[in-house]
């Protein structure tokens, strides 16, 4: 394959490893040059108080050690009883990095914009997938830097939603980290510059699978409303999370993309509702299977489950005419013409991706990469509505969606749950 610019596919391949990679195999410059720049305190608003977030809170807090410039500094939820939780764990693990009055605590719908209001430098982003899309637009507009986790959108209206901020980001020199945090654990980093390098030979296909059991769910209170209950209970409804493929396969589909250097075209994709049945699990899938078409006719066969009692599989795998990569296990390596293992200790990716984050602002070299999570996001959303309907899906059509899942008013009170989709019968919109 031959780029426009007459370079061809490895070489587009080589400039994207460094690009991406770059923030980890520099780090050491980086954080020099951080500590050059000076020891400005960084700010940072957490929004969304619930287990994914105060985690990210505290390794935030965690990757600016021993320094410790940066301060937690205003929190928001939907919820009290979330952010109080999260408050007190926070204030229990890192202690001093927490300076959060109650007066820059804030819960309800708008709280997020209350946060980014309250002279916070970074905010991170965890509620549910569905409300991504307007707070990293609100985040941008204020020119605050971001770390948002994935996926950051459940629909195509989210997407290029997303896409516009992350040119408004670019322009205003914002730095957008995402929780796609292989792209900054370090046997994922070696292992892609070796593919882009050309050790499996041209890339041929591959396969990604992301099958466990099941996760929690939260019985209804017969105080709650349809919305709060669909909100403490986010991850089975379509509008919230995008269901389970697009809320977790999410991380094998980014790395699929981000071995071959594109996204998909075409998704021809099936999946039902076998096991979770009950009106408590919403109205999501338990499983999904789906073939992904990429440039040059190569093929990608992507799984995501979540059923008890049945086999586990996280991984993805590459192959290519020299050879086969694989992540399953417990060590990345190649099989084939190259036979590296990645053997090497390296730091928590969860705490690295915000290492790479806080040195790319304390430099003035912000990383961006809130349009390869956005295609990443839309790759799985792809997936998600050609086994809904039963319909093959290209790339342009997904992007293009007009389908709107974020309800039109945001308020406690009733909230209909839509029908399970049925394919051959719900329509591709």
């Amino acid at each position: 394959m031959t780029e426009p610019n007459g370079s061809t596919r490895r070489d587009f391949l080589k400039t994207s490893t460094f690009a991406v990679g770059g923030a980890v195999a520099t780090q050491v410059g980086l954080s020099s040059a951080a500590h050059a720049a000076g020891s400005d305190v960084i700010k940072v608003g957490l929004i969304g108080c619930g287990g994914r977030g105060t985690g990210a809170a505290e390794q935030i807090c965690i990757a600016s050690q021993p320094d410790k410039n940066v301060k937690l500094y205003a929190m928001g939820d939907l919820f009290l009883d979330h952010l109080e939780t999260a408050r007190k764990r926070l204030t229990d693990v890192v202690g001093d990095q927490v300076d959060v009055s109650k007066e820059r605590c804030f819960t309800g719908f708008d709280a997020f914009q209350k946060v980014i209001d309250s002279g916070v430098d970074l905010v991170i982003l965890a509620s549910p997938p569905g409300f991504r899309p307007m707070m990293i637009e609100a985040a941008v507009k204020a020119g605050k830097n971001i770390f948002t986790e994935k996926p950051v959108a459940v629909d195509a209206p989210g997407i290029r939603k997303v896409l516009a901020a992350a040119e408004e980001a670019k322009q205003k020199g914002l730095a957008v980290v995402a929780g796609t945090q292989r792209r900054h654990q370090a046997s994922y980093v070696e292992c892609m510059k070796r593919i882009h390098d050309g050790d499996l030979g041209e890339i041929t296909g591959g396969q990604c699978y992301w099958n466990q059991g099941g996760l929690w769910m939260k019985p209804r209170e017969t105080s709650w409303s349809d919305m709060e209950w669909q909100v403490r209970n986010w991850l089975y409804f379509t509008w919230l999370s995008g269901d389970h493929i697009v809320e977790q396969h999410v991380h094998n589909l980014d790395v699929i993309n981000w071995a071959l250097g594109t996204h998909p075209e075409r998704a021809v994709g099936m999946g039902g509702r076998q096991v979770r049945t009950s009106p408590d699990y919403g109205h999501i899938f338990d499983h999904f299977a789906t073939d992904l078409e990429y440039p040059g006719g190569v093929h990608v066969m992507s799984m995501a489950r979540q059923i008890e009692g049945c086999e586990k599989n996280i991984s993805e795998t590459v192959v290519g005419t020299a050879g086969k990569w694989s992540s399953a296990g417990s060590r990345l390596q190649f099989s084939g013409k190259s036979k590296y293992r990645f053997n090497e200790k390296a730091t928590d990716p969860y705490v690295q991706e915000h290492i790479d984050l806080l040195a790319s602002i304390r430099a003035g070299k912000p990383l961006n990469e809130l349009r390869t999570v956005a295609e990443s996001t839309l790759t799985a959303i792809m997936c998600r509505m050609s086994a809904y309907t039963g319909q093959a899906v290209t790339w342009e059509q997904a992007l293009n969606s007009k389908q709107d899942l974020l309800p039109e008013q945001l308020v406690m009170g009733n909230l209909p749950v839509p029908p399970v989709a049925v394919p051959g019968q719900t329509p591709l919109i």
